[in-house]
């Protein structure tokens, strides 16, 4: 009889212990310092500290949408939860729960940590656009470049552009500027060319950036790799005036050198002859 009351109370006394510990053990650690990362709708969920003796399931709350659980007991930082946030316009939050085992979900809800909320349509960072062709003819430049992909797709499984979820929100800018000048111009673009007029004898430097006009923050996307045009520049606007100007320098010096070298060479001789011929004007 006392032994099944002992055991009874032990049964009790563990399950008001998980109890405690998964309603809000305060030496567990919650995260901190979390943050979204998402450029081109790939999104990463980063927090700190690392686990030690405990692991971190992250929970995705969807103003409409039901929870979904991502990263179950990692004992990782981070977390790429891009899958479960395909409704883009919707506004989400993440709890990171701190969790020492499997068991705890029989429980009371662990301590996590919430997120600031974030919107894809809105926060994600446009990405790079490829430059695919450029071209200087006369007095036009002409640019071809692709719009960056996502990871999402199409039920035929092909990607879909940031322009297939943008749609109008998107544009593009061209920033460009004569080789070797400071003053830069710039030209715009819903579509994925650009047509402009420059100087035809001039070789221009250019750019290509994505713009979402509409937003409030985060409307310019990332600078896509500079190029240069090259119409067969003489050698003057390859390296300027200032390299040739050395080049004189140094060539008048090593010809006044050689002018030097060639007085002082000439006067020894004269004088070694001259010394030669001394001992026969003794005789």
């Amino acid at each position: 009889m006392l032994r099944a009351v002992a055991a009874g109370r032990a049964l009790v006394l563990s399950a008001l212990l998980w109890r405690l510990a998964a309603a809000g053990n305060p030496e567990l650690p919650t995260a901190v310092n979390i943050t979204w990362s998402s450029i081109n709708f790939k999104t990463i969920l980063q927090w700190q500290p690392k686990p030690s003796g405990y692991f971190y399931t992250v929970e995705i709350h969807g103003q409409t949408s039901d929870t979904k659980k991502k990263c179950i007991l990692t004992t990782e930082t981070e977390c790429d939860v891009t899958d479960v946030l395909r409704n883009v316009k919707e506004t989400y939050t993440a709890h990171i729960l701190s969790v020492t085992s499997l068991g705890m979900d029989n429980f009371e809800e662990p301590p996590f940590a919430v997120s600031e909320k974030f919107t894809p349509y809105s926060q994600t960072v446009l990405g790079k656009p490829e430059i695919q062709n450029h071209t200087q003819k006369g007095s036009k430049l002409n640019v071809v470049f692709q719009d960056p992909l996502t990871p999402y797709t199409f039920p035929n499984g092909s990607f879909q552009s940031i322009r297939d979820i943008f749609q109008h929100d998107l544009e593009y800018k061209l920033y460009y500027w004569k080789d070797q000048s400071s003053g830069r111009k710039d030209a715009t673009t819903e579509s994925h060319q650009f047509e402009i007029s420059i100087d035809s004898t001039k070789n221009y430097c250019f750019y290509i950036q994505g713009v979402i006009p509409s937003r409030r923050e985060n409307r310019n996307g990332q600078e896509s790799t500079v190029l240069c045009t090259s119409i067969g520049r003489n050698i003057l606007d390859e390296y300027g005036a200032e390299v040739f100007i050395i080049i004189a320098v140094i060539v008048i010096a090593v010809i006044t050198l050689a002018v030097v070298l060639s007085v002082i060479l000439c006067k020894r001789k004269k004088t070694k002859a001259a010394r030669e011929k001394e001992p026969l004007n003794s005789i």
